[in-house]
């Protein structure tokens, strides 16, 4: 196939065309997929709109991460072969510097400027019907019911706060504070935790309904929070806390993550991982005094793909939880309206090329 559907961003504030384009190159340390399924993020829109100034080099096909089916391999991989199923991880990073790499987010944003010199190779993403990976981003998942690609894709959302637990050195038995657990990715966030052996997860938010869908779903190893004025967040929590992972969205503010992060026990951790654009105050005797580790954490490591696939697998992680919808490429601009417009906890917007 030296041609492909896909569709197009030529300008942002304009509309996704779909057209035809060259089909990708496949090169050494390459892996070239057949896209069967490709989620739409809630903001999408909004993105590609241009409010949320991520970083994109035009015309470029978006789309951040898949599942797909191998369609050809090159020299450096010993163990995929076509028509393997795999995860496309879209946390693209440079090979030249293993301490510090350069990442762009394939299909989505580019990180400074050498994340946008990646794009000039690897910017073009999953809205289509293939796509150019590294070696390592395409992750084995083993055999798959086609019909199930769909959910399997809620992986690419699970993802994110994963990596952001895997920053907080989360252990078995612990007690976690999700900051913004009713939202897309805070609620995979809850799902995430408790696969990893959490005992228990303190979710505060202001939606009644939200709050009682997690209970609902997870049973008393969540612990809900109201939040209705000046709450005491760690009123839902059995004991101590040891971990705060903040994924709030960017019109939440700086005063909510640190309400969440002040919750946590000595000795405790915290990490960033939301959108919130205001600077954070933390009182610096309490951080130094109590000797709290707080860090930021963009993303997730290389090889958190392949332990959260092993997680769904072991049925730890029930991807069961996310209610899917799928859309044909052509009809990509009502995917993205329904994602927009549509429940974000667990919910998935996909594409099928």
């Amino acid at each position: 196939m030296n041609a492909m559907k896909a569709a197009v961003l030529d300008e942002f504030g304009k509309p996704l065309a779909l057209r035809t384009v060259p089909a990708p190159v496949l090169g050494t340390g390459e892996v070239l997929v057949d896209v069967v399924a490709a989620p739409v993020l809630p903001y999408a829109a909004e993105v590609f709109r241009g409010e949320r100034n991520y970083q994109l080099t035009l015309p470029v096909v978006p789309g951040a991460g898949a599942i797909g089916r191998v369609r050809a391999t090159g020299p450096d991989a010993t163990r995929l072969t076509p028509g393997d199923w795999v995860l496309c991880d879209p946390a693209i990073r440079s090979r030249d510097d293993a301490l510090t790499p350069d990442i762009t987010l394939q299909g989505l944003s580019g990180r400074g400027e050498g994340g946008r010199f990646l794009q000039r190779h690897y910017g073009h993403g999953a809205y289509a019907e293939q796509v150019l990976v590294p070696t390592e981003n395409a992750v084995p998942l083993g055999p798959l019911d086609p019909a199930e690609a769909a959910r399997w894709a809620a992986l690419t959302v699970c993802m994110v706060p994963y990596g952001g637990l895997l920053a907080a050195d989360l252990r078995a038995g612990e007690t976690v504070l999700v900051s913004g657990a009713t939202g897309h990715f805070g609620s995979a966030a809850v799902a995430v935790a408790l696969a990893m052996g959490a005992a228990c997860v303190v979710a505060p938010g202001r939606d009644a309904a939200a709050l009682a869908d997690l209970e609902r779903r997870f049973g008393s190893r969540v612990r809900t929070v109201h939040l209705t004025g000046d709450d005491s967040l760690r009123r839902g929590a059995p004991g101590p806390i040891d971990v705060v992972l903040d994924l709030l969205p960017p019109s939440a503010g700086a005063a909510p993550v640190l309400a969440a992060a002040m919750t946590v026990r000595e000795r405790g951790r915290i990490v960033l991982m939301g959108g919130v654009g205001d600077d954070l105050a933390v009182p610096y005797r309490w951080l130094m005094r109590n000797s709290i580790t707080l860090r930021g954490q963009w993303m997730h490591p290389r090889t958190a793909p392949a332990s959260l696939v092993a997680l769904a697998r072991a049925g730890l992680l029930d991807l069961g939880q996310f209610a899917v919808t799928e859309f044909a490429l052509a009809d990509i601009a009502a995917a993205l309206d329904h994602a927009a417009s549509g429940q974000r906890r667990f919910a998935l917007t996909v594409v099928r090329p």
